[in-house]
């Protein structure tokens, strides 16, 4: 923000900013966080992945957006994918309290979406430098509240790894997914919820070597045509 000369903002835009942090990096950070300790990660992505249809029905609901049948469909078939993809079992024990907590992180990462185009707009890099200031204070206050322990990491190999997240993973990325709400609206832009586990799975079986069985296929090929029914379909071809 200092580089580039930009505001810091004020009125209805930060109150904006303000709710955005608290939802996304706050809310749904800490929620999945919680849901993710005792939920298998292939339940917890699928899961995830109702994050376009909970923002779809937000939008309609605030009238952002008309609800539009393609987007429904789409966001079914990703579900499906990622579900078989997973490999998940019908007899997988979930606990209530988690399950709970991953549904409330869908509709933080919802609402946040859709809030981006409620309030005036923000530079990206600004909404996100004031949001995940406001969600580090929160998820600091939770970690004191809840006597956990904080502690600089010990291994090099966790190093690294804030290092990833904090120079590409969270910063470039959260810059990224605002500009592509402001461009493509709320609904279209939360499609990437259902791209991160498949370009994750495709990573993992190129870098550690992890087999690409039929399910991997099969579910990968779901959640493309999810994303191209319900996002990318040219719109002179899409229902409304």
């Amino acid at each position: 923000m200092a580089v580039m000369g930009l505001t810091f903002p004020r009125g209805r835009a930060l109150l904006g900013v303000v709710i955005y942090g608290t939802l996304i990096f706050g809310g749904a950070f800490s929620f999945t966080y919680y849901a993710l300790l005792d939920i298998h990660a292939g339940l917890g992505q699928t899961l995830l992945a109702l994050v376009p249809l909970a923002t779809l029905l937000l939008a309609v609901l605030q009238r952002q957006e008309h609800l539009r049948l393609a987007a429904v469909v789409g966001t079914l078939l990703s579900i499906l994918g990622i579900g078989v993809m997973s490999g998940l079992s019908a007899s997988e024990a979930v606990p209530a309290l988690s399950l709970l907590a991953l549904l409330g992180a869908v509709l933080c990462f919802a609402q946040g979406t859709v809030l981006l185009r409620f309030f005036p707009a923000v530079h990206p890099i600004t909404t996100n430098a004031v949001g995940m200031v406001v969600g580090a204070a929160i998820l600091l206050a939770l970690a004191l509240l809840l006597e956990e322990t904080i502690a600089l990491p010990e291994s090099g190999a966790t190093w690294l790894a804030l290092a990833y997240m904090v120079v590409l993973g969270s910063g470039p990325v959260f810059v990224l997914y605002v500009v592509v709400v402001r461009l493509w609206g709320a609904s279209r832009a939360a499609y990437t919820f259902v791209l991160i586990p498949l370009v994750t799975v495709a990573l993992s079986a190129w870098i550690d070597d992890e087999p690409v069985g039929v399910g991997l296929v099969l579910g990968g090929l779901l959640v493309l045509a999810g994303v191209y029914v319900g996002a990318l379909r040219p719109a002179a071809t899409a229902d409304h």
